[in-house]
């Protein structure tokens, strides 16, 4: 297996791309990688009826910080369309990403569904590894403090 050097990661702001973001985050600090976390824009934040962009940019980096990431390895990236194109889109070159991470599901995700349709296309297209990062439950939560 090659080295980690560039990890993306998909953040929506919903509670599975936090805990994605944070699992992303603290094997890039391991691996000494870079993170990129990458916030796919659909047609309601273009039309500005979405959530605010920057609340989300300041709750990841935060996030990533808080795992031991300097501001320096730390790339958000804002990008056009649907999240599993945007998200295959950074394993190409220029970007090149080692590894895509995922929650199991996003904030348009249907209640009882085990996998989100993200998570899925991506498993099934991406040619490089993906992870997608488990719902963390309160109990799971509270096993790592």
């Amino acid at each position: 297996m090659s080295r980690i050097e560039s990890i993306v990661v998909g953040f929506d702001g919903s509670n599975d791309s936090r805990t994605a973001l944070r699992w992303a985050a603290d094997l890039a600090t391991l691996a000494g990688a870079r993170l990129r976390i990458v916030h796919a824009v659909g047609l309601l934040e273009h039309a500005g009826l979405g959530t605010t962009i920057e609340i989300h940019r300041e709750k990841a980096v935060q996030t990533a910080t808080d795992a031991g990431l300097s501001l320096a390895d730390i790339e958000w990236s804002v990008v056009d369309g649907d999240p599993c194109s945007a998200l295959l889109r950074m394993t190409e070159a220029p970007e090149s990403a080692d590894l895509v991470v995922v929650g199991t599901r996003g904030s348009n995700a249907k209640s009882g569904s085990i996998l989100g349709s993200t998570s899925l296309e991506l498993a099934e297209r991406s040619t490089v590894p993906v992870v997608i990062v488990p719902t963390e439950t309160l109990d799971s939560a509270n096993h790592h403090n």
